[in-house]
Protein backbone atom coordinates (compact mmCIF):
# COMPACT_ATOMS: atom_id res chain seq x y z
CA UNK A 1 0.00 0.00 0.00
CA UNK A 2 1.13 3.57 -0.53
CA UNK A 3 0.18 7.15 0.13
CA UNK A 4 -1.96 6.92 -3.02
CA UNK A 5 -4.22 4.54 -1.08
CA UNK A 6 -4.17 6.53 2.15
CA UNK A 7 -4.19 10.28 1.50
CA UNK A 8 -2.63 11.49 4.72
CA UNK A 9 -2.47 15.05 3.41
CA UNK A 10 -6.19 15.24 4.04
CA UNK A 11 -6.23 13.94 7.63
CA UNK A 12 -6.08 15.76 10.96
CA UNK A 13 -3.78 14.74 13.81
CA UNK A 14 -3.94 16.15 17.33
CA UNK A 15 -1.13 16.03 19.87
CA UNK A 16 -1.40 16.18 23.62
CA UNK A 17 2.18 16.97 24.54
CA UNK A 18 4.68 18.42 22.11
CA UNK A 19 8.07 17.60 23.61
CA UNK A 20 10.98 15.76 22.03
CA UNK A 21 9.01 12.77 20.69
CA UNK A 22 5.69 14.50 20.03
CA UNK A 23 7.51 17.37 18.35
CA UNK A 24 9.64 15.02 16.25
CA UNK A 25 6.57 13.10 15.05
CA UNK A 26 4.76 16.35 14.23
CA UNK A 27 7.77 17.66 12.29
CA UNK A 28 8.15 14.36 10.45
CA UNK A 29 4.46 14.36 9.51
CA UNK A 30 4.68 17.94 8.28
CA UNK A 31 7.75 17.03 6.21
CA UNK A 32 6.15 13.92 4.69
CA UNK A 33 2.63 15.32 4.22
CA UNK A 34 2.85 19.11 3.74
CA UNK A 35 -0.93 19.69 3.76
CA UNK A 36 -1.71 17.59 6.83
CA UNK A 37 -3.57 19.43 9.60
CA UNK A 38 -1.82 19.25 12.96
CA UNK A 39 -3.37 20.53 16.17
CA UNK A 40 -1.60 20.51 19.52
CA UNK A 41 -2.01 21.22 23.21
CA UNK A 42 0.86 21.49 25.67
CA UNK A 43 0.87 23.28 29.02
CA UNK A 44 4.23 24.77 28.02
CA UNK A 45 3.12 27.76 25.95
CA UNK A 46 6.65 28.39 24.68
CA UNK A 47 6.85 25.10 22.80
CA UNK A 48 3.44 25.70 21.23
CA UNK A 49 4.63 29.13 20.09
CA UNK A 50 7.77 27.58 18.56
CA UNK A 51 5.66 25.00 16.74
CA UNK A 52 3.36 27.69 15.35
CA UNK A 53 6.21 30.01 14.40
CA UNK A 54 7.94 27.19 12.50
CA UNK A 55 4.65 26.20 10.81
CA UNK A 56 4.87 22.71 12.29
CA UNK A 57 1.33 22.78 13.66
CA UNK A 58 -1.73 24.28 12.02
CA UNK A 59 -3.45 25.40 15.20
CA UNK A 60 -3.08 25.22 18.96
CA UNK A 61 -5.55 24.66 21.77
CA UNK A 62 -5.34 25.92 25.34
CA UNK A 63 -6.81 22.79 26.89
CA UNK A 64 -8.71 19.56 26.26
CA UNK A 65 -11.22 21.19 23.90
CA UNK A 66 -13.68 19.70 21.41
CA UNK A 67 -11.50 21.08 18.60
CA UNK A 68 -8.52 19.13 19.91
CA UNK A 69 -10.49 15.89 19.89
CA UNK A 70 -12.04 16.44 16.47
CA UNK A 71 -9.33 14.55 14.62
CA UNK A 72 -8.52 11.36 12.76
CA UNK A 73 -5.50 10.50 14.94
CA UNK A 74 -4.94 11.53 18.55
CA UNK A 75 -1.32 11.22 19.70
CA UNK A 76 -0.87 11.05 23.47
CA UNK A 77 2.68 12.31 24.00
CA UNK A 78 2.55 13.40 27.64
CA UNK A 79 4.09 11.28 30.44
CA UNK A 80 2.29 7.94 30.83
CA UNK A 81 0.60 8.84 34.11
CA UNK A 82 -0.70 12.10 32.59
CA UNK A 83 -2.03 10.27 29.54
CA UNK A 84 -3.88 7.76 31.68
CA UNK A 85 -5.46 10.50 33.81
CA UNK A 86 -6.93 12.16 30.69
CA UNK A 87 -8.75 9.09 29.36
CA UNK A 88 -12.09 9.99 30.96
CA UNK A 89 -12.07 13.38 29.20
CA UNK A 90 -10.95 11.76 25.97
CA UNK A 91 -13.81 9.23 26.10
CA UNK A 92 -16.32 12.05 26.62
CA UNK A 93 -15.14 14.16 23.67
CA UNK A 94 -13.58 11.79 21.12
CA UNK A 95 -15.44 11.46 17.83
CA UNK A 96 -16.34 8.06 16.27
CA UNK A 97 -13.59 6.67 14.08
CA UNK A 98 -10.71 8.52 15.74
CA UNK A 99 -7.61 6.39 16.36
CA UNK A 100 -5.97 6.98 19.74
CA UNK A 101 -2.27 6.18 19.97
CA UNK A 102 0.55 7.02 22.36
CA UNK A 103 4.36 7.07 22.45
CA UNK A 104 5.09 5.57 25.88
CA UNK A 105 7.94 3.11 26.35
CA UNK A 106 5.84 1.01 28.76
CA UNK A 107 2.56 -0.35 27.43
CA UNK A 108 0.97 -2.60 30.08
CA UNK A 109 -0.37 0.15 32.33
CA UNK A 110 -1.73 2.17 29.42
CA UNK A 111 -3.48 -0.83 27.84
CA UNK A 112 -5.13 -1.59 31.18
CA UNK A 113 -6.21 2.04 31.60
CA UNK A 114 -7.56 2.08 28.04
CA UNK A 115 -9.58 -1.07 28.73
CA UNK A 116 -10.93 0.38 32.00
CA UNK A 117 -11.97 3.54 30.15
CA UNK A 118 -13.83 1.55 27.48
CA UNK A 119 -11.61 2.81 24.65
CA UNK A 120 -10.10 -0.48 23.45
CA UNK A 121 -11.96 -0.22 20.14
CA UNK A 122 -10.02 2.97 19.29
CA UNK A 123 -6.54 2.32 20.70
CA UNK A 124 -3.31 1.34 18.93
CA UNK A 125 -0.42 1.60 21.36
CA UNK A 126 2.73 3.12 19.92
CA UNK A 127 6.39 3.34 20.87
CA UNK A 128 8.84 5.06 18.50
CA UNK A 129 12.12 3.49 19.57
CA UNK A 130 14.26 6.54 19.13
CA UNK A 131 15.40 9.22 21.49
CA UNK A 132 18.02 11.72 22.50
CA UNK A 133 19.78 12.84 25.64
CA UNK A 134 18.07 16.20 25.06
CA UNK A 135 14.44 16.99 25.84
CA UNK A 136 11.72 19.37 24.74
CA UNK A 137 10.30 20.63 21.45
CA UNK A 138 13.40 22.77 20.83
CA UNK A 139 15.43 19.56 20.43
CA UNK A 140 12.86 17.70 18.30
CA UNK A 141 13.97 16.63 14.85
CA UNK A 142 11.96 15.31 11.86
CA UNK A 143 14.78 12.82 11.20
CA UNK A 144 14.83 11.42 14.75
CA UNK A 145 12.50 8.56 13.77
CA UNK A 146 14.11 7.80 10.42
CA UNK A 147 15.02 4.08 10.16
CA UNK A 148 13.98 3.57 13.79
CA UNK A 149 11.60 0.80 14.78
CA UNK A 150 8.17 2.18 15.66
CA UNK A 151 6.41 -0.53 17.65
CA UNK A 152 2.62 -0.76 17.53
CA UNK A 153 0.60 -2.68 20.12
CA UNK A 154 -3.01 -2.69 18.86
CA UNK A 155 -5.79 -3.98 21.06
CA UNK A 156 -7.81 -6.99 19.94
CA UNK A 157 -10.87 -4.76 19.51
CA UNK A 158 -9.44 -2.19 17.11
CA UNK A 159 -10.27 -2.37 13.40
CA UNK A 160 -7.35 -4.06 11.52
CA UNK A 161 -7.85 -1.55 8.71
CA UNK A 162 -7.01 1.22 11.16
CA UNK A 163 -3.80 -0.60 12.09
CA UNK A 164 -2.82 -0.85 8.42
CA UNK A 165 -3.47 2.86 7.93
CA UNK A 166 -1.31 3.84 10.91
CA UNK A 167 1.45 1.53 9.68
CA UNK A 168 1.44 3.31 6.31
CA UNK A 169 1.58 6.71 7.97
CA UNK A 170 4.58 5.59 10.01
CA UNK A 171 6.32 4.25 6.92
CA UNK A 172 5.71 7.61 5.29
CA UNK A 173 7.76 9.43 7.93
CA UNK A 174 10.67 7.02 7.44
CA UNK A 175 10.18 4.80 10.50
CA UNK A 176 9.82 0.99 10.54
CA UNK A 177 6.48 -0.19 12.00
CA UNK A 178 6.55 -3.45 13.95
CA UNK A 179 3.49 -5.11 15.53
CA UNK A 180 3.99 -6.65 18.99
CA UNK A 181 1.88 -7.92 21.87
CA UNK A 182 2.13 -5.27 24.61
CA UNK A 183 3.40 -7.71 27.27
CA UNK A 184 6.17 -8.89 24.96
CA UNK A 185 7.01 -5.28 24.13
CA UNK A 186 7.50 -4.42 27.78
CA UNK A 187 9.81 -7.38 28.42
CA UNK A 188 11.92 -6.62 25.34
CA UNK A 189 12.27 -2.92 26.12
CA UNK A 190 13.15 -3.73 29.74
CA UNK A 191 16.11 -5.71 28.40
CA UNK A 192 17.36 -3.47 25.60
CA UNK A 193 16.44 -0.02 26.93
CA UNK A 194 15.31 0.22 30.53
CA UNK A 195 17.97 -1.98 32.17
CA UNK A 196 20.82 -0.33 30.17
CA UNK A 197 19.73 3.07 31.49
CA UNK A 198 19.89 1.77 35.06
CA UNK A 199 23.32 0.19 34.45
CA UNK A 200 24.59 3.40 32.86
CA UNK A 201 23.35 5.54 35.76
CA UNK A 202 24.90 3.18 38.34
CA UNK A 203 28.22 3.15 36.50
CA UNK A 204 28.35 6.95 36.31
CA UNK A 205 27.50 7.24 39.99
CA UNK A 206 30.13 4.62 40.87
CA UNK A 207 32.83 6.60 39.08
CA UNK A 208 31.70 9.79 40.81
CA UNK A 209 31.93 8.11 44.23
CA UNK A 210 35.28 6.51 43.37
CA UNK A 211 36.90 9.65 41.96
CA UNK A 212 39.50 11.61 43.92
CA UNK A 213 39.31 15.22 45.02
CA UNK A 214 40.98 16.37 41.79
CA UNK A 215 38.34 14.67 39.65
CA UNK A 216 40.91 12.73 37.63
CA UNK A 217 38.46 9.99 36.61
CA UNK A 218 36.04 12.55 35.22
CA UNK A 219 38.83 14.41 33.45
CA UNK A 220 40.29 11.42 31.63
CA UNK A 221 37.03 9.52 31.01
CA UNK A 222 37.72 8.14 27.56
CA UNK A 223 35.60 7.46 24.49
CA UNK A 224 34.50 3.99 25.59
CA UNK A 225 33.23 5.18 28.96
CA UNK A 226 31.44 8.13 27.42
CA UNK A 227 29.81 5.91 24.77
CA UNK A 228 28.33 3.42 27.21
CA UNK A 229 27.15 6.11 29.64
CA UNK A 230 25.86 8.70 27.13
CA UNK A 231 22.26 7.72 27.90
CA UNK A 232 22.69 8.84 31.51
CA UNK A 233 22.11 12.40 30.26
CA UNK A 234 18.45 11.50 29.58
CA UNK A 235 15.53 12.89 31.57
CA UNK A 236 15.53 11.57 35.18
CA UNK A 237 11.78 12.23 35.44
CA UNK A 238 11.06 9.99 32.45
CA UNK A 239 13.27 7.15 33.69
CA UNK A 240 11.82 7.33 37.19
CA UNK A 241 8.40 6.87 35.57
CA UNK A 242 9.63 3.94 33.45
CA UNK A 243 11.05 2.17 36.48
CA UNK A 244 7.78 2.58 38.38
CA UNK A 245 5.63 1.26 35.53
CA UNK A 246 7.70 -1.60 34.07
CA UNK A 247 8.95 -2.64 37.48
CA UNK A 248 8.55 -6.43 37.40
CA UNK A 249 10.21 -6.91 34.03
CA UNK A 250 13.12 -4.70 35.05
CA UNK A 251 13.51 -6.48 38.41
CA UNK A 252 13.60 -9.89 36.73
CA UNK A 253 16.28 -8.85 34.24
CA UNK A 254 18.21 -6.89 36.86
CA UNK A 255 18.32 -9.97 39.07
CA UNK A 256 19.71 -12.01 36.15
CA UNK A 257 22.29 -9.31 35.46
CA UNK A 258 23.39 -9.21 39.10
CA UNK A 259 23.87 -13.00 38.99
CA UNK A 260 26.04 -12.61 35.90
CA UNK A 261 28.14 -9.95 37.61
CA UNK A 262 28.58 -12.16 40.66
CA UNK A 263 29.72 -14.96 38.37
CA UNK A 264 32.31 -12.66 36.80
CA UNK A 265 33.46 -11.54 40.24
CA UNK A 266 34.12 -15.20 41.17
CA UNK A 267 35.94 -15.83 37.89
CA UNK A 268 38.17 -12.84 38.62
CA UNK A 269 38.87 -14.10 42.13
CA UNK A 270 39.66 -17.57 40.77
CA UNK A 271 41.67 -16.12 37.86
CA UNK A 272 39.63 -18.30 35.51
CA UNK A 273 41.34 -17.49 32.22
CA UNK A 274 39.09 -19.50 29.91
CA UNK A 275 35.83 -18.33 31.48
CA UNK A 276 36.91 -14.69 31.28
CA UNK A 277 37.90 -15.12 27.64
CA UNK A 278 34.56 -16.80 26.89
CA UNK A 279 32.72 -13.86 28.52
CA UNK A 280 34.19 -11.37 26.06
CA UNK A 281 34.27 -13.73 23.09
CA UNK A 282 30.58 -14.66 23.26
CA UNK A 283 29.59 -11.03 23.79
CA UNK A 284 31.66 -9.98 20.78
CA UNK A 285 30.10 -12.66 18.56
CA UNK A 286 26.56 -11.68 19.51
CA UNK A 287 27.23 -7.92 19.36
CA UNK A 288 28.90 -8.21 15.94
CA UNK A 289 25.68 -9.74 14.63
CA UNK A 290 23.63 -6.64 15.40
CA UNK A 291 22.25 -4.83 12.37
CA UNK A 292 23.98 -1.56 11.60
CA UNK A 293 22.08 1.70 11.56
CA UNK A 294 19.97 3.66 14.00
CA UNK A 295 17.34 1.02 14.84
CA UNK A 296 16.46 0.53 18.47
CA UNK A 297 15.58 2.54 21.56
CA UNK A 298 19.10 3.85 22.20
CA UNK A 299 19.71 6.09 19.26
CA UNK A 300 22.88 5.62 17.23
CA UNK A 301 25.30 8.53 17.26
CA UNK A 302 26.80 9.66 13.97
CA UNK A 303 30.38 10.57 14.66
CA UNK A 304 33.84 10.44 13.14
CA UNK A 305 37.35 11.00 14.45
CA UNK A 306 39.78 13.12 12.50
CA UNK A 307 43.54 13.56 12.67
CA UNK A 308 44.41 17.26 12.73
CA UNK A 309 47.79 18.95 13.23
CA UNK A 310 48.51 20.47 16.62
CA UNK A 311 48.66 24.05 15.37
CA UNK A 312 46.45 27.11 15.99
CA UNK A 313 43.38 27.26 13.76
CA UNK A 314 43.23 23.56 12.86
CA UNK A 315 39.84 22.98 14.48
CA UNK A 316 38.38 26.16 12.94
CA UNK A 317 39.68 25.21 9.51
CA UNK A 318 38.06 21.77 9.70
CA UNK A 319 34.72 23.22 10.81
CA UNK A 320 34.88 25.81 8.02
CA UNK A 321 35.37 23.14 5.35
CA UNK A 322 32.23 21.36 6.56
CA UNK A 323 30.26 24.61 6.79
CA UNK A 324 31.17 25.57 3.22
CA UNK A 325 29.56 22.33 2.08
CA UNK A 326 26.39 23.04 4.08
CA UNK A 327 27.03 20.28 6.63
CA UNK A 328 25.60 20.88 10.12
CA UNK A 329 27.70 19.80 13.09
CA UNK A 330 25.92 18.60 16.22
CA UNK A 331 29.02 18.55 18.42
CA UNK A 332 32.77 18.94 17.99
CA UNK A 333 35.68 18.62 20.38
CA UNK A 334 39.29 17.60 20.93
CA UNK A 335 39.82 14.06 22.22
CA UNK A 336 42.50 14.23 24.91
CA UNK A 337 42.12 10.51 25.60
CA UNK A 338 41.98 8.47 22.42
CA UNK A 339 41.44 4.89 23.65
CA UNK A 340 39.81 3.17 20.61
CA UNK A 341 40.07 6.01 18.10
CA UNK A 342 43.29 7.45 16.77
CA UNK A 343 41.90 10.79 15.60
CA UNK A 344 42.34 13.79 17.84
CA UNK A 345 39.11 15.56 16.79
CA UNK A 346 35.65 14.10 17.41
CA UNK A 347 32.84 15.42 15.19
CA UNK A 348 29.22 14.38 15.70
CA UNK A 349 26.45 14.91 13.13
CA UNK A 350 22.65 14.80 13.22
CA UNK A 351 22.16 12.00 10.71
CA UNK A 352 23.91 9.27 8.73
CA UNK A 353 23.70 11.07 5.38
CA UNK A 354 25.55 14.11 6.74
CA UNK A 355 28.17 11.87 8.35
CA UNK A 356 28.87 10.07 5.06
CA UNK A 357 29.08 13.34 3.09
CA UNK A 358 31.45 14.80 5.70
CA UNK A 359 33.75 11.79 5.37
CA UNK A 360 33.90 12.26 1.60
CA UNK A 361 34.50 16.00 1.90
CA UNK A 362 37.28 15.70 4.47
CA UNK A 363 39.00 12.85 2.64
CA UNK A 364 39.10 14.99 -0.50
CA UNK A 365 40.82 17.63 1.64
CA UNK A 366 43.41 14.98 2.62
CA UNK A 367 42.23 14.41 6.18
CA UNK A 368 42.67 10.99 7.80
CA UNK A 369 39.27 9.81 9.04
CA UNK A 370 38.44 7.12 11.60
CA UNK A 371 34.77 6.15 11.55
CA UNK A 372 33.23 4.70 14.72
Amino acid sequence: MSDATYNFNSVTCSFIGLGLIGGSIAKALRRAYPDIRLTAYDPDASCIKQALDKNVITQCETGLTDALFSCDYLFLCAPVSNNDSMLAAIKEHIKPGTVITDVGSVKQTTHRAIADAGLSHAFIGGHPMAGSEKTGFANSNPLLLENAYYILTPTQDVDPQKVDELKEMIKGIGALPLILDYDKHDYITAAVSHLPHIISACLVNLVEKSDDADGLMKMIAAGGFKDITRISSSSPVMWQSVCLTNTENIRKLLSDYISDLQKVEKELADRSEQQLYDLFDSAKDYRDGFASGGHGPIKKSYEIYVDIPDIPGSLAQTATILALHGLSIKNIGIMHSREFQEGALRIEFYDEATEKTAVDVLKKSHYTIYEK
